[in-house]
């Protein structure tokens, strides 16, 4: 029983996948607008009614792009050696979380986000759950630590991706964005430097 859940679990997976990408495809060709549900699940090679069994709407394909941001970090951070400073693990898990996304498909996502106002608003409401799910990942991982410093590390961890990813959209993706938060990192210490 416990292999056909994980071949059933593999096969959902994967066809996830599958939408998000097909959606991205013909999102980046026609546009986000002109795009149809019913174009996504054929290009996907799926039914209408499979595309519902995975994504309420096609904003949802976009939202998906983003959602993991709070778990990934969650789990980043666990990864740390509980005897790392708090602020160096933040840093070291942020950079390794955004190490395999080139500029030009962050940019490429940044600007399908844009299309949608809808999105943008889902996406703004996500950072909010990512902070609490990160916090409540520091405080499991540095119990001892007092708790507002821990709140306003994750406050400044999910900042620093969003004014980063800001910063990747104006520069047109001119530089990393691990480089863009390591200048977040950089600014926060000048800041602690000059009490």
């Amino acid at each position: 029983m416990g292999d056909d859940e994980g071949v059933r679990e593999r096969k959902r997976r994967e066809t996830r996948q599958r939408i998000v990408d097909a959606g991205l495809k013909l999102f980046g060709r026609h546009g986000y607008e002109a795009t149809t549900l019913d174009a996504i699940a054929a290009e996907a090679g799926i039914s209408r009614r499979t595309f519902f069994h995975y994504f309420k709407s096609k904003d949802e394909i976009l939202i998906s792009m983003q959602a993991g941001l709070g778990e990934q970090l969650s789990a980043a951070l666990r990864a740390q050696p509980a005897h790392r400073p708090p602020l160096d693990a933040m840093r070291a898990a942020l950079l390794a979380l955004v190490a395999p996304y080139s500029p030009e498909s962050l940019l490429a996502i940044d600007r399908l986000m844009h299309s949608s106002e809808t999105v943008q608003a889902r996406k703004q409401a996500s950072y909010i759950r990512d902070e609490a799910m990160v916090f409540a990942a520091l405080r499991e991982h540095w119990p001892d630590e007092p708790e507002p410093q821990m709140r306003l590390l994750a406050s400044f961890a999910i900042a620093a991706v969003r004014l980063s990813l800001d910063t990747l959209s104006r520069e047109e993706g001119r530089r990393p964005l691990g480089t863009l938060l390591e200048e977040s990192f950089e600014a926060l210490e000048a800041l602690a430097r000059h009490r």
